[in-house]
């Protein structure tokens, strides 16, 4: 659907917004895909925006009606596993599994059939089924040493799922791949390690701030025993010369 020109431009600005701050301010974002929806509901660009801002901020229920509303725009499967975790999120894992068995799976390109397989795992293990959600994260793209964006997020997956089942020397190796193909820091996997081998984290920063504040009482300290050495030699030449004013106040005897 195309619109007016300002219109557009008023409807760009605030997707920009959106993109922009989904990650760091998920509410604001919300407010700015509102402002969106109401200028332009009929563009599936902005239904899905509406939606992943919903889904943002946990608004499970409105962020499924708008990527339904894209989907019917566009035709498109791209958001089947987003709409499935919405299910999820929901409360209703069996829909999601459901989904995850749907025609719709088989033409989402590879990234998208690993994130339905992530998406199905967690419902697995929402309905208590740890074991059969560590099968179904297994697979060739599990096995496979080459590294894609997705490859992260499913290393840790199955480390986590590994971990619930009480599988920890495997779930130490895995969060560790899953560390090794985490270049941009997706996944809190090196927190995880840390965790099973029992390394506490000190909070550098604030040792500083600490040990700052101990030099600062130190200087104040030393530049008072100064001051009071100051007043001291002050005080005994001052004593001096009353005795020099003394001495020569005195008449000398003939």
């Amino acid at each position: 659907m195309s619109l007016p020109k300002t219109l557009a431009e008023d409807v760009a600005r605030n997707l920009v917004m959106v993109a922009n701050l989904l990650d760091e301010d998920p509410e604001q974002a919300y407010a700015y895909s509102r402002i969106a929806l109401r200028l332009a509901s009929r563009v599936a660009a902005v239904r899905e925006a509406a939606g992943f801002a919903a889904y943002a901020t946990q608004k499970y229920a409105e962020a499924l009606a708008e990527f339904r509303a894209s989907r019917r725009m566009t035709g498109s499967v791209e958001l089947w596993p987003v709409m499935a975790d919405c299910e999820r999120g929901l409360g209703r894992p069996e829909r999601a599994m459901a989904m995850a068995g749907e025609p719709e799976v088989q033409k989402l390109d590879k990234a998208g059939q690993v994130e339905m397989r992530l998406v199905a795992a967690g419902a697995r293990r929402d309905m208590g089924q740890i074991d059969a959600a560590i099968v179904t994260l297994q697979g060739p793209e599990l096995a496979s040493s080459a590294v894609h964006s997705w490859t992260p997020r499913l290393r840790y997956a199955y480390a986590d799922a590994l971990l619930e089942a009480g599988r920890e020397d495997e779930a130490r190796e895995w969060f560790g791949k899953a560390l090794e193909a985490d270049k941009d820091g997706s996944t809190d996997a090196s927190d995880r390690l840390a965790e099973l081998d029992g390394v506490e984290f000190v909070d550098a920063l604030g040792e500083g701030d600490d040990h700052e504040a101990v030099e600062v009482v130190e200087v104040e300290a030393a530049g008072d025993e100064l001051d009071d050495e100051d007043d001291e030699d002050e005080e005994d030449e001052e004593d001096e010369d009353d005795d020099e004013d003394s001495d020569s106040d005195e008449a000398p005897k003939a």
